[in-house]
This record gives C-alpha cells, sequence and structure tokens, in this order.
C-alpha cells in the first residue's frame, strides 16, 4: 500500500509517534527533558514555532507551525537525535520508534483550539492527571505557570487569549462536535492539486453505506469509496470483507 502523502506546506501539523511493539520511549524524568531539550534546538534550527505537545511514555504528540518546506526533514532529525540519546543511555539497540512519524495537516484551523486541548487532555485520558496544566510534560504547565521557554513564545493561544480565558477554556471539555471533527480530520488524506492542497475525501468512509439496503447497494458503495481516494484496506475493514474480497467487487 502506498504510503499517505506528507504534506510539508507551511502552515499547522499534528505530528505523532509512539515506540517500537508500543514500548516505552520515555522511561523517566530526565528522558522526556532530553527530549523537550532536542525539540527545542531542532524548532530554532528549522524555524518551528510549537503550538502544544505531550510526552507519553510511549508516544508523543506535536503541533507544530512550519515557516519553511521542512517538516519532514526537522521530525527525523528529532527522531533520531533521541533515537541515539535513548539506546546509548539505556543500553540498548535497535528501532527505538516504531515506524516514521504520522503527521495530519491542519487544512482548516477552525478546530485548531480544539485539537490544542486534545493533545494537552492526554494526560488527563490517561489518568496521570486531573486536569489540563498540571501535567509537567505538557505546553500547557509552562505556559500556566508563566514559565514560557521560547519554542512556544508564538504559540498561538499565547497570541490569542490571555491566562484567565485561557484556563476557562480549557476547564471545559471537548465536545462531542469537536470530538467528531478531531476524529474526522485524523481520518483525512489530502491529494495536491494545482498547488493546492485539497482532502482526497469527500466524507467519511462509513457515510458510504448509511443507506445500503442490499449486496448490489453495498458493491456500488465499495467502488464509489475506492473511487474518492479511500484503500482496498480501509474499505474492507469497513464492511468486514477480505481485501481479496473487496478486490473481486472493484473487478466485478
Amino acid at each position: 500500500m502506498p504510503r499517505r502523502l506528507r504534506i510539508e506546506s507551511l502552515g499547522y501539523h499534528h505530528v505523532y509517534n509512539r515506540g517500537v511493539a508500543k514500548g516505552n520511549v520515555f522511561v523517566d524524568e530526565k528522558d522526556k527533558a532530553k527530549f523537550i531539550e532536542l525539540m527545542a534546538s531542532i524548532a530554532r534550527e528549522h524555524k518551528f514555532n510549537i503550538h502544544a505537545f505531550c510526552l507519553m511514555d510511549n508516544h508523543y504528540h506535536i503541533l507544530v507551525q512550519n515557516t519553511r518546506e521542512n517538516l519532514s526533514s526537522g521530525m527525523r532529525q528529532l527522531g533520531a537525535q533521541y533515537a541515539s540519546y535513548f539506546n546509548k543511555r539505556h543500553s540498548r539497540v535497535g528501532h527505538l520508534w516504531q515506524d516514521r512519524f504520522k503527521s495530519w495537516y491542519v487544512l482548516d484551523d477552525k478546530y485548531l483550539f480544539a485539537l490544542f486541548k486534545y493533545i494537552e487532555n492526554n494526560p488527563i485520558k490517561a489518568g496521570v492527571s486531573q486536569k489540563i496544566g498540571e501535567y509537567m510534560y505538557c505546553a500547557t504547565y509552562s505556559i500556566l505557570k508563566d514559565a514560557v521557554p521560547a519554542f512556544l513564545q508564538n504559540a498561538f493561544v499565547l497570541r490569542d487569549y490571555n491566562t484567565e480565558e485561557l484556563l476557562e477554556l480549557l476547564s471545559v471539555s471537548l465536545s462531542e462536535a469537536e470530538r467528531s471533527h478531531i476524529d474526522i480530520f485524523h481520518q483525512t488524506k489530502y491529494k495536491q492539486e494545482e498547488g493546492q492542497i485539497v482532502p482526497l475525501h469527500k466524507k467519511k468512509l462509513d457515510n458510504y453505506f448509511l443507506h445500503v439496503m442490499n449486496k448490489q447497494q453495498r458493491n456500488e458503495a465499495i467502488k464509489k469509496a475506492y473511487e474518492d481516494g479511500y484503500s482496498k484496506s480501509d474499505v474492507a475493514r469497513e464492511v468486514s470483507l477480505s481485501v481479496a474480497g473487496v478486490s473481486k467487487i472493484l473487478k466485478s
């Protein structure tokens, strides 16, 4: 299967990676502090603006804005430098990361704040803190304590909200509409068309099958979803068929 298109265009990107076999990539506070140190250095070198981040034991999230088309080179450098440090410190060999980092391009910044909250909410979701801003290895910890490091100084929340407003907004849980939009955002793939970035899919995959009443309608929906850019494996999972079964339908 071809890899998803890596969007290098200037703008906001949600970047994520986790440890190989879902193993820990941060053993203790020293590891997390080292990752932040490297992230700060690479943000400075590559002219990245970091808007949010969260370091959990076996994965990380970063909301980064690139001002040059160098997202991949910067994130590869961060992953490689940290893996070298981690393997040396913990006397291990082999890959640290499960795969190359994942990234999602923020085509519409309407829900940018919801994405910020989603990332900063990870420690609460994992049960390691009670509210946003308590966990030391998230952006909000520094922001709410008014101890903002250089790599966070251009964060949009500092530009758009004062501390009191930010505290109030962060105290409100993500709505169902916001969660739904973030789910769609993470499922959306893109293509480059006449120099512009446009969504590859017109709608969520399950919407193709909402009104399917029989096998013929299902097969037509499968063909339409595939034409709109969904992979055979994506469709197969949605309709509980094998990839071979989907391929047979597409050839019919």
